[in-house]
């Protein structure tokens, strides 16, 4: 009985203070900032949800993205995969390939992907030199990247029988793993380059046998880039999983590009001044940040911003003369009338 009337007390607490709990958030009201924005996002994206895609036949959308902000703009535009890609090691970090880019680099922009994309599936990739040694450190790297990075899953270059055999050893330890071959940018130092891949029959029939072997150890995905066409044709229509083109051609299950490219911001360093042949510019942003960040310099040095528009925090006439004649008691007669001609142009202004 005393455990029953507990619990009819705290119910009743519970009613009597539920007007006063909803009214309060944590989203701070008439503050300097607005606060984070309430999210309501749609079921998350797995893996069985990308299968389902797949067996419908439907595109499956991947961009990548580094930071909090792109991450929310993925969320916001509903793509299916998010991959937080080595290639941050270029578009940036600004180096000219993705080799630089460290593990614990990698996981700081895992980190802040994870808390602004709440829908797409989150990919990570395991960057070079931190998988290849054996696949006890793949294991260890890929349960660093869901711990400590908060990913659904990895992405890992496959193609030689150490990196298959590492995709294997992380799908065993129950990680997901999305697979990458053709054009593999680790491995730049073998391939002599940036260069396309599958354009002879021996180069074709690699492709197209390296992600079958990525399948049969469990890969849930495999990334096909820059290869021809016609190859990521043959290759999509052997798996009996999806595939995600890059500068691969149309008929693949989906398709990736990278942030930067796609929204016009920048290009890579070893691309120079144009985009990679592949990419399509869906906008140009960065001219459009440029042209903002010239028009703030020339406000700023014409004394135009702020403005009264911009300078909206007032203090009361009173409050005024009380601040200035305790300025001239500090013997800041400088100060106080630096404030007092401050009042009197904002006064004029109106």
């Amino acid at each position: 009985m005393a455990l029953y009337a507990a619990v009819s007390r705290a119910k009743a607490m519970s009613r009597a203070f539920s007007p006063i709990l909803r009214c309060m958030s944590n989203v701070p009201e008439n503050t300097v900032y607005g606060g984070p924005k309430t999210q309501s996002p749609d079921q998350r994206v797995t893996v069985t949800h990308l299968k389902q895609k797949h067996k419908k036949g439907e595109p499956i959308t991947m961009v990548t993205a580094y930071d909090y902000p792109s991450a929310v703009h993925l969320d916001s535009a509903g793509i299916d995969i998010c991959l937080v890609g080595d290639s941050a090691a270029m578009v940036v970090h600004g180096y000219d390939t993705t080799l630089p880019i460290t593990l614990d680099e990698m996981l700081v922009h895992c980190r802040a992907v994870a808390r602004g994309a709440k829908r797409p599936l989150l990919v990570g990739d395991l960057p070079f030199g931190s998988y290849e040694s054996s696949s006890n450190q793949a294991v260890d790297t890929a349960v660093r990247v869901l711990k400590e990075g908060g990913m659904d899953a990895i992405k890992l270059e496959g193609g030689s029988p150490s990196r298959i055999t590492a995709a294997k050893s992380i799908v065993e330890a129950g990680i997901a793993v999305m697979g990458h071959v053709g054009l593999t940018p680790q491995a730049i130092s073998v391939l002599g380059g940036f260069r396309p891949q599958g354009r002879n029959v021996a180069s074709a029939v690699k492709v197209v046998e390296t992600a079958l072997a990525l399948q049969e150890v469990g890969c849930f995905s495999v990334v096909l880039e820059c290869v021809p066409p016609l190859v990521a044709a043959a290759a999509t229509s052997a798996l009996q999983i999806p595939t995600i083109g890059i500068g691969a051609g149309p008929f693949c299950s989906g398709q990736v590009l990278v942030y930067h490219d796609l929204l016009g911001m920048m290009q890579h360093p070893h691309h120079a001044k144009v985009t990679p042949k592949f990419c399509k510019q869906f906008a140009h942003v960065g001219e459009v940040i440029n042209k903002a960040l010239v028009e703030y310099k020339e406000e700023v040095t014409s004394g135009s911003f702020p403005g009264a528009a911009h300078s909206p925090y007032k203090i009361s006439a009173a409050e005024v003369n009380g601040f200035l004649s305790e300025l001239t008691k500090l013997g800041l007669d400088k100060a106080a009338s630096a404030a007092a001609e401050a009042a009197e142009k904002i006064s004029t202004s109106k």
